[in-house]
Parts: structure tokens; C-alpha cells; sequence
């Protein structure tokens, strides 16, 4: 696949124009993707009061088909991505993620509709190889952090998105009504995209070029396996952050919504912060090291401080607890652009695809696990105890971040 322009046609506003499509394009596809965690409250709710009276694990469950749908066809779209290129592969995925949203808003129950969520979720995971490809190739190394920082806040203001509409709306006039709120913006997306997109130029193939990266030593394993470590906070505190405010403190689900797309501003401003850090150290993994080593201590603080809040606790704790899930929000995601650019960077312009996909997909399956087995340990132990628990997955991340092996990113 060529790229339709060479560097030296493209301007610089049309580059950071694209950076904003794609960096559009990755929130409309997070918040189609975690929406259904924001309509937990509503699945759990008894018949009786108008809910569909499901356990926290069903209802993790049903949360959990979207991410599932994006975590089977990872390495295919990055494959897409790879042979077909960016442009074609965005398109296409924001296509079917509409597709697949629009269906859900008209199922009938909650496992049609988990169904269709999960079609939405195959749609939706065009976009995170494909939109960091289109930055990785036309931000050149030493921006390229910053660049991707700012890509990488699509997620958490997706997220935001869904956070501040879905819970609410899908309360006061049902779950149909809500998911449109992300099948009109992965629509909107795909617009943008045919307008906007152009494929970044790729080398002439020569002897060695296409060599599968993962032969030649350990180091994109390695950050595989840490992403899939520090990604078990970060869903955790998305997924049923809300369900604690809502259920454990007593919120109503609107201002619980609110405070958790606040957290994501917050999240947003971790991944660019991350990003310009990795750019001025010359480094992507120190950074990513450090992360992980917050990511611990605020988690097991969050996990101290729950324990103790509610509405009959101490109000300062419960502020505090509250505070600390804002911060842990922040932190928990601040890791993934060093460890996407670090990827990119390192697989080349001929494996990227794949290699983006195959982080993507590691730490997926991860997440994907976290609704309902989080939904039984918070049944059996509390958020408190649950919350404690997985700030011990980024202490073991520490140990498997790969920085004596990473190479000058230049």
C-alpha cells in the first residue's frame, strides 16, 4: 500500500488535523466500547423498580460483549491496517461499530443487545491500530510522544462522554435512548475520516524489513505483558467506579456520572503529560516504570479509603476516597501511550499493524475479565478489598517494564 501524498506535500496544520480525527475517531469508538459499563446500574436494578433485575456478574457480563467483540478482531484489523492501510481500515470499522450501535438501541433484551454490542465492538477496533499508525507515521520521533499522548486521550474522553450521558439518560428514558449517544459519534467519525485521513508514507521494501520483530528478542513481549498488568486497575476504576459511587455512597446516577467523566479530563491530561515526558527523556519505558509504581500505591490507598467511606462513614474518608478515585482514573491510564508509541516504534512500518493489534488484544482479554470477575469479588469482599487487590498487578508490572532493553526511539 502508497500513501496517497508524499511528507513534503502535507502541511502542518493538515497533520495536526488528522491527529484530531484520529484522536476523534479513537473517543467515539472508546465510548462505544465502555458504554454498556455505564448502563451496569440500570441492568442491576430489581423488575420491580423498572431495572432488569440481573446480578453484578450477569450484568459485567452483558458490559463485557463490546470489549470482547474488539479484543477477537485486534491482530485481523491491524493485519487490515498493515496490507489495506490506515484510511481504509478507519472507515471501514467506524462504519460497523454504527452498525452494531444502532442495532443495540433496538434489542429487544439485554443479551440481543450484548450481541450487538459485540459487532459494535469488532467495528470499534479498527481504530487503535489505525489511528496511531496515522501518527506514528507523519509526527516525526521526537514530537511523536506528545503526538500520541494526545491521540491516546480519545480513550479516557470517550470515555467521559459516555460516563456523562449513558448512566443518565439510559435512568430517566431507557438503555435504547442512551446508546445512541456513541452510535452517533462513531457515525460522526467515519465522516471526519473520509474527509480528513490521508494514508502516512511507508519505505520502499528492501532485505530485512519485514522481519517479524517479536524473533528478535523479548522486548515487545515484555510490554505486552506489562500493559496487560496495569490495565487491570484502569478497567476496574472505569467499569464500576460509578456502580460505587451509585450503590456503596448513595449518588444518584447523574452526579456519579459526572464526577466520572470529571476523571477522565484528568486521565486525558495524564496521557499527554506521559507522552511530552518520554519525548524530553529520550526515554518511553522510565516513564512507563514510574507509572506503574503510582499506579500500585494509589490503588491500595483507594482500597484503604473505600473500605471506610459510605454513607454512614466519616465524611472526610469518604471525600478522600472519592479524590482518590480521580486520581487513580489519571494514573491507571497514563501508561498506554508510552507503551503504544514504544510498540509502533519498535515493530516498524511493516509489523506495526499486527504488533498495535497484539497489544491491543493482550490487554483487552484482560479487560474483558474485569466486569465479571470484579463483579464477583466486589460481591464477596467489597470495592474496598477488590480495589486494594489490583494495585498488586502494577507492582509485578514494575519488574516486567523492559527499559535496559529499549533502544533510541529516534
Amino acid at each position: 500500500m502508497t500513501s496517497t501524498a508524499a511528507p513534503e506535500q502535507i502541511s502542518v496544520a493538515r497533520r495536526w488535523a488528522m491527529l484530531a480525527v484520529g484522536t476523534g475517531s479513537q473517543a467515539a469508538s472508546a465510548a462505544m466500547v465502555v458504554a454498556p459499563a455505564f448502563l451496569i446500574p440500570e441492568l442491576h436494578r430489581p423488575v420491580s423498580e423498572g431495572g432488569h433485575g440481573m446480578s453484578l456478574a450477569e450484568a459485567g457480563l452483558v458490559a463485557s460483549a463490546s470489549m470482547v467483540g474488539m479484543m477477537l478482531t485486534l491482530v485481523l484489523w491491524g493485519v487490515v491496517v498493515d496490507r489495506r492501510g490506515e484510511r481504509f481500515a478507519l472507515l471501514s470499522g467506524l462504519v460497523i461499530a454504527a452498525v452494531g450501535g444502532a442495532l443495540a438501541t433496538m434489542a429487544g433484551g439485554p443479551w440481543p443487545m450484548a450481541a450487538a454490542l459485540a459487532l459494535a465492538g469488532i467495528g470499534a477496533a479498527a481504530t487503535n491500530s489505525a489511528s496511531g499508525r496515522v501518527v506514528v507515521g507523519w509526527f516525526p520521533p521526537e514530537r511523536r510522544g506528545f503526538a500520541m499522548g494526545i491521540r491516546q486521550t480519545g480513550q479516557p474522553l470517550g470515555v467521559g462522554l459516555a460516563a456523562g450521558t449513558v448512566a443518565v439518560i439510559a435512568h430517566a428514558h431507557g438503555i435504547g435512548p442512551a446508546l445512541w449517544v456513541p452510535t452517533g459519534a462513531v457515525a460522526l467519525g467515519a465522516l471526519l475520516v473520509a474527509f480528513v485521513v490521508i494514508d502516512p508514507p511507508r519505505p520502499a521494501v528492501v532485505a530485512g524489513s519485514v522481519a517479524n520483530p517479536y524473533r528478535t528478542d523479548s522486548f515487545l513481549a515484555r510490554v505486552h505483558g506489562a500493559s496487560v498488568l496495569l490495565v487491570v486497575p484502569q478497567f476496574l476504576v472505569w467499569t464500576f467506579g460509578l456502580t460505587w459511587l451509585v450503590e456503596d455512597l448513595d449518588w444518584s446516577p447523574g452526579v456519579a456520572g459526572l464526577v466520572i467523566a470529571g476523571t477522565q479530563v484528568a486521565g486525558a491530561a495524564a496521557r499527554i503529560g506521559a507522552g511530552w515526558v518520554s519525548d524530553v527523556v529520550g526515554s518511553r519505558m522510565r516513564p512507563m516504570r514510574s507509572v506503574a509504581l503510582l499506579a500500585a500505591l494509589t490503588m491500595a490507598l483507594l482500597g484503604v479509603a473505600a473500605g471506610q467511606a459510605g454513607p454512614e462513614g466519616s465524611g472526610l474518608v469518604t471525600v478522600l476516597a472519592v479524590a482518590l478515585l480521580v486520581v487513580a482514573s489519571a494514573i491507571t491510564v497514563a501508561d498506554n501511550g508510552l507503551a503504544f508509541t514504544a510498540v509502533a516504534e519498535r515493530a516498524g512500518p511493516f509489523w506495526s499493524g499486527r504488533a498495535l493489534g497484539m497489544q491491543n488484544t493482550a490487554q483487552h482479554i484482560a479487560a474483558a475479565a474485569v466486569p465479571p470477575v470484579a463483579g464477583l469479588s466486589i460481591t464477596l469482599w467489597g470495592y474496598g478489598a477488590t480495589f486494594a487487590l489490583a494495585g498488586l498487578l502494577p507492582l509485578l508490572a514494575i519488574a516486567v517494564v523492559p527499559v535496559a532493553a529499549e533502544n533510541d526511539f529516534s
